[in-house]
């Protein structure tokens, strides 16, 4: 990373924070489009686009791919696929803000995951993430729409315990990846990923989802295109070329303001209104996430740094 230009580093950084605007503005595109589109429908769409715009573009990659990448991607998709579903599905019946903290709770799980399935222990930075994460997520759960979530509709709790539950497949998805990811290229997992969740959607929605009546405009349809092209393909493009010149610490924080970006754009066009309790549990499930996925680093090198220039 010493080698980087100062210039690179700053286009990197920037990069990253255009793939933090793009992801945490993807659920509230994906609300409006559902007012049309069936949630898996939606999905349908946005990876077919997606991994055939990757496709075209590293076909190269692809024809060279092995029989095991092919395999690894494919698998991966299945866990991708019911991951974006529950949280396609939950954000229909709560607000984008809700559902993105929520879902993001999946950096915290991650390593409790990981401890089950590869005797890896959480260290204290993870538990202490996952306290603040609990924290945060219980004052959110006392913000529901009437004053608590126990005196919300059904509809509100059910989208809400769809969007932990993404968080906790999203975990199980970036655990197989660590597994099944190792030596392979990640540019084959990724057009795999997102061809075989295609695939899977389209076959949800016309097995479950009554796709008659829809009134096809140009408003949904620019939605989902915007999903497909600058929130899956080109945020993927850019979060590769950003992290490859980011040291970690920063773009996960970076990246990590995806859930600000998720809760500012519902609040600025009035979908979502924030309460004390409701801000009081996203920072601390925003806290949980920087922990988690920094382990403060970026505070324990700065007073390395001082103590070593004291010396």
């Amino acid at each position: 990373m010493n080698n980087i230009s100062h210039r690179t580093s700053f286009l990197a950084k920037i990069a990253l924070f255009i793939v933090a605007i793009l992801w945490g503005t993807s659920l509230t595109v994906v609300k409006s489009a559902s007012d049309v589109f069936k949630p898996n429908f939606i999905l349908g769409i946005r990876f077919t686009i997606a991994g055939i715009i990757l496709a075209i573009i590293f076909h190269k990659k692809l024809f060279k791919a092995r029989k095991d990448e092919l395999t690894a991607g494919a698998i991966i998709g299945v866990f991708l696929f019911v991951a974006y579903s529950s949280q396609t599905l939950g954000v229909t019946f709560t607000t984008p803000g809700r559902s993105g903290f929520l879902s993001a709770s999946y950096c915290v799980i991650v390593p409790f995951l990981y401890w089950i399935t590869n005797k890896v222990r959480p260290d204290k930075f993870n538990v202490s993430a996952a306290i603040f994460c609990i924290i945060g997520i219980f004052f959110i759960a006392m913000a529901g729409e009437s004053g608590s979530i126990f005196n919300s509709s059904w509809t509100a709790i059910y989208g809400d315990a769809l969007a932990l539950l993404s968080g906790i497949l999203f975990a199980s998805h970036i655990v197989m990846v660590t597994k099944l990811g190792v030596g392979k290229d990640p540019f084959v997992l990724t057009i795999m990923q997102f061809l075989v969740s295609g695939v899977l959607s389209w076959i949800t929605t016309f097995a479950l989802e009554n796709n008659a009546g829809m009134q096809i405009t140009l408003r949904p349809m620019l939605e989902v295109l915007y999903l497909s092209i600058m929130c899956t393909a080109v945020a993927l493009l850019l979060q590769n070329l950003g992290q490859k010149y980011t040291d970690p610490s920063s773009a996960a924080i970076i990246l990590g303001c995806e859930s600000i970006f998720g809760v500012a754009l519902p609040v600025a066009l009035g979908i979502e209104s924030l309460t004390v309790k409701s801000v009081i549990g996203f920072v601390l499930i925003f806290i949980a996430i920087i922990i988690s996925e920094t382990k403060l680093s970026f505070i324990f090198k700065k007073k390395s740094e001082e103590a070593e220039n004291k010396i």
